[in-house]
């Protein structure tokens, strides 16, 4: 039964190159990636065969703890876990479970994380050739910490099935792990600071580490090269222990799930209050707005597409940090605006074949226009003031507040003028409802680069004026120009708003049933 399902597996794996040549492109493309990550490991591993022995050590055991953590958190955090031999397929079959279980787990090494941890461990075993003893050692430990590896990780998805089985959870998971990638440059310099002022701390973090499930296993060639005999046997041990443990638990979770496995059925709902229908007006824009803004707070595309607008303080305040001056912060309103202004170009698109529900309805363009936009008026005007206003406070350019909020104003309102006519005339390649946020979906791709950067080329030009009082002052100095930001920037945008409003709703009227057919063709 081991060798069939590794047999399972493995055709599984083949399979996966029959598929469209882009996805075999994007397969090769992360197997690439995957072995130069895995050649740099093994290569550092090598190299500390000569390196100072508590080095070593240090590397080797909080390395393996990282990776213990990596093999227990990604598949929560990315929802990506291999559920290519889900144990709730097997329930219909009579597969005794002290075959199953080790069958699973072995064929869970089979893949590229699998491949590369199980490198990257043997690795570690370059590292202890200081003698036999530590060598033995080391593969003993490195075997050890593979396994912890992908039990633990089996035993959380195990545990977690039915979450993973929600589409919900995923796309709750794939936003948060978008964030550290967004943060990646404070994060990684964050990192790099801390350990050039902990160069001390390390060691003995790694020594309290070695006696922990985490790193029990990655410290045995260390302690052996060291002479510790009785610390590397009470920490094999501890490796044994944690295994069975983990092996255990899962052996228990894997029977409940060959049981009862994990529902992934609808849930019925009450009938309840009106929700944002009883809060906007009763008019076909506000209806609109209301029906845009529950998306906006409900659907995770669209905090998919905008999770970088909360971070904007975080990115700004760091690249102040790094020159010395925090003057960079008060560009975060205006930006935000831009942002969120442009967002609602792509709206009908992601309405999807619900874009009908407009057309069938009989709401006019003007209404269509007028109630997305007041959706993301709704969010992104309280953003604008706190920003504005927040960024001013910690950088200390009061003098500067009258002129960014005129200019941010101006930008937001402006760019959802020039957003309502770039929707009702073009569409773009979307996710698509259910999908995740994050994927790359098939369309016109080279019609959606060319509308999106000519749109946002014209809207540079059309805050010419805000952007020449904003260099009007930072070149004279006198807050006159604020001032007049202040007045000119609500008062053109507010302009270019109603005049965006009426032309894409003038579009929309004529070009209701086309739109639709492009996007029924998007899918």
């Amino acid at each position: 039964m081991v060798a069939h399902l590794l047999s399972l597996k493995w055709r599984l794996l083949l399979n996966g190159f029959r598929r469209s040549p882009w996805q075999i492109v994007g397969m090769a493309l992360g197997a690439i990636y995957a072995a130069g990550m895995t050649l740099a490991g093994v290569a550092g591993l090598v190299a500390l065969r000569w390196a100072d022995p508590q080095i070593a050590q240090t590397a080797v055991v909080l390395g393996g703890v990282l990776l213990v953590a990596g093999w227990v958190l990604v598949p929560l955090v990315t929802s990506s876990a291999d559920l290519t031999l889900d144990p709730g397929r097997f329930t219909t079959f009579a597969v005794p479970l002290r075959q199953l279980l080790p069958g699973l787990a072995l064929a869970g090494l089979l893949g590229i994380p699998g491949i590369a941890t199980l490198l990257v461990s043997l690795g570690t075993v370059v590292t202890w050739a200081r003698g036999v003893v530590p060598l033995a050692g080391a593969l003993i430990g490195a075997l050890l910490g593979v396994l912890t590896c992908v039990v633990a990780s089996k035993l959380v998805t195990t545990a977690v099935a039915g979450l993973l089985a929600s589409r919900r959870f995923k796309d709750i998971s794939s936003i948060i792990f978008f964030i550290p990638l967004v943060l990646a440059g404070p994060i990684v310099t964050g990192l790099i600071q801390g350990l050039n002022d902990s160069r001390d701390y390390l060691p003995g973090l790694a020594r309290t580490m070695s006696w922990t499930p985490l790193g029990a296993a990655w410290s045995l060639g260390g302690d052996l090269d060291a002479g510790h005999v009785a610390a590397a046997g009470a920490k094999l041990l501890i490796a044994f222990a944690s295994l069975a443990v983990l092996a255990g638990a899962w052996y228990l979770l894997l029977k409940r799930a060959m049981v009862t496995p994990p529902s992934t059925g609808g849930t019925s709902r009450k009938a309840g209050k009106a929700g944002l229908f009883g809060v906007f007006p009763g008019t076909p824009a506000g209806a609109v707005a209301a029906r845009c803004l529950t998306y906006w707070l409900r659907d995770p595309r669209y905090a998919g597409s905008l999770v970088v607008v909360p971070l904007l303080p975080i990115l700004f305040f760091f690249a102040g940090s790094q020159s010395g001056s925090y003057e960079l912060l008060i560009a975060v309103a205006p930006v935000t605006a831009f942002l969120m202004a442009w967002s609602i170009s792509a709206d009908v698109s992601y309405d999807n074949t619900a874009f009908a529900l407009h057309l069938a309805a009989g709401v006019q363009g003007k209404d269509d226009r007028l109630g997305r936009a007041l959706a993301c008026l709704t969010i992104a005007l309280p953003l604008v003031f706190v920003f504005t206003v927040g960024s001013a406070a910690v950088s200390g350019k009061w003098d500067w507040l009258p002129n960014i909020l005129g200019c941010s104003l101006g930008a937001l309102f402006t760019g959802l003028g020039l957003a309502s006519v770039v929707s009702a005339r073009w569409t773009s390649a979307v996710p698509a409802p259910g999908e995740s946020p994050f994927k790359k979906p098939p369309g016109n791709t080279a019609q959606t680069m060319v509308v999106q950067f000519a749109g946002m080329g014209a809207m540079a030009v059309l805050l010419i004026p805000e952007i020449a009082l904003v260099v009007a002052q930072a070149v004279t100095g006198r807050e006159l120009f604020g001032w007049t930001a202040l007045a000119v920037g609500p008062l053109l945008g507010g302009a270019l708003f109603v005049a965006g409003v009426r032309l894409g709703g003038a579009w929309l009227d004529r070009r209701g049933p086309e739109m639709f057919a492009q996007l029924a063709d998007n899918r």
